[in-house]
C-alpha cells in the first residue's frame, strides 16, 4: 500500500478551517441541531470539504485531512468561546465562583 503525500498548506490553515467553522455556525443558525450533534456536524463538514475541494483526487488524504479540518474548527470555536466568556467575565463551569 502506497501512502499519500499530505502537505499542510495555506488552504489548510488559513482558509479550510475557518470555512468549516463558518459553515458549521450557519448550520447551527439555520437548523438548530441539538448541542451534542454540533461537533459531529463540524467533523462531517470538514471531511466533505477536504474530500471534494482540498484533496479531490485522493480519498485517503481527503479523509485524513478532513478530520483535522473538523477537529481544528471544534477547537477554535471552543477556544474563542472560552476567551469571550473570560473577557465578559461570565461564570465558567470550571470555577467555584
Amino acid at each position: 500500500m502506497d501512502f499519500p503525500t499530505i502537505h499542510t498548506n495555506f488552504w489548510d490553515a488559513v482558509i479550510g478551517v475557518p470555512i468549516v467553522l463558518i459553515v458549521t455556525q450557519l448550520i447551527k443558525w439555520l437548523f438548530h441541531p441539538k448541542k451534542q450533534y454540533v461537533p459531529t456536524i463540524a467533523l462531517a463538514v470538514g471531511v466533505l470539504f477536504s474530500v471534494f475541494i482540498s484533496h479531490p483526487h485522493h480519498i485517503i488524504a481527503g479523509l485524513f485531512m478532513g478530520y483535522f479540518y473538523g477537529y481544528a474548527a471544534i477547537g477554535s470555536y471552543a477556544g474563542l468561546k472560552t476567551t469571550w466568556r473570560t473577557i465578559r467575565k461570565d461564570t465558567s463551569p470550571y470555577s467555584s465562583d
